[in-house]
């Protein structure tokens, strides 16, 4: 076998990390039950954050709370499905995944109610992120979502993840209120742009939403709305594009997106 040099010659400057993305989800199920499932061969995260007062994390003989990777972070783990963010689809191939063990609950009228996260586990989630981030520069503000930005099949991490708490200690992106107030001034003398407008701003930001004069669908333009407002406005989350949640997602653009137009 010829030797191989792996010293004399390198690039360090025309290569880049293969993740560039990262993705926060809840499990919807208790620590039991979330390790069945994510060990097993149909869907895995690269790490799993527990709920420190979950019966079952506790009956399992924990009495700290442990942050458990359960896939290596250079591996592509199963946890992002059909998705696409930024014109980049299938993001499995280019991010890391963080399973939060949380369950919504569901009332006899089939609406979901969306408890507190523990604080002890969002402290955890936070560390992580953030050693992440240490590790892969790579990953901007912009493209730490949660499973509901990329896909209209899924609403996690829900409306009661702490983004905006996240944003403070250097984790994501956030609009400038001063901004904001600007647009929210403007829609409401002006009114509010077209539905077509409204979706092309979301796709600036991010969001496979369809581009101007394509064909659209009126259901799953609510569930791009509502996936919106629980990330940046999770005080209403009724899909509708009003002047607050427009104001919000053209702040957005403005601060983060070099392409936007108003």
């Amino acid at each position: 076998m010829y030797f191989i040099d792996h010293t004399t010659y390198r690039n360090t400057h025309a290569v880049n990390n293969r993740v560039r993305f990262l993705v926060f989800h809840y499990t919807e199920l208790n620590f039991k039950d979330s390790v069945a499932v994510l060990t097993g061969d149909t869907v895995s995260a690269h790490y799993l954050v527990p709920d420190p007062e979950d019966p079952s994390y506790l009956a399992a003989g924990f009495r700290s709370l442990n942050i458990f990777n359960l896939v290596d972070e250079q591996a592509r783990a199963w946890h992002a499905g059909l998705s696409a963010w930024k014109a980049r689809h299938h993001l499995n191939d280019s991010s890391i995944g963080i399973e939060i063990v949380y369950q919504p609950q569901r009332r006899s009228d089939g609406v979901l109610i969306f408890p507190d996260y523990n604080a002890q586990q969002i402290e955890a989630v936070k560390e992580l992120t953030l050693d992440i981030l240490r590790r892969y520069p790579d990953i901007a503000p912009q493209n730490i979502v949660g499973h509901a930005d990329i896909t209209t099949r899924k609403m996690d991490p829900g409306p009661r993840f702490p983004w905006y708490a996240f944003y403070q200690c250097g984790i994501g992106a956030w609009y400038d209120p001063a901004t904001k107030n600007k647009y929210l001034a403007h829609f409401q003398q002006h009114g509010l742009p077209v539905a077509d407008t409204v979706m092309h701003a979301l796709q600036q930001y991010g969001y496979a939403t369809p581009s101007i004069n394509q064909p659209r669908d009126s259901q799953k333009d609510e569930a791009w709305i509502r996936a919106f407002q629980m990330h940046f406005r999770p005080n209403q989350i009724d899909g509708c594009a009003d002047e607050e949640t427009c104001a919000i997602l053209y702040a957005l653009n403005e601060k983060y997106s070099s392409a936007f137009v108003t």
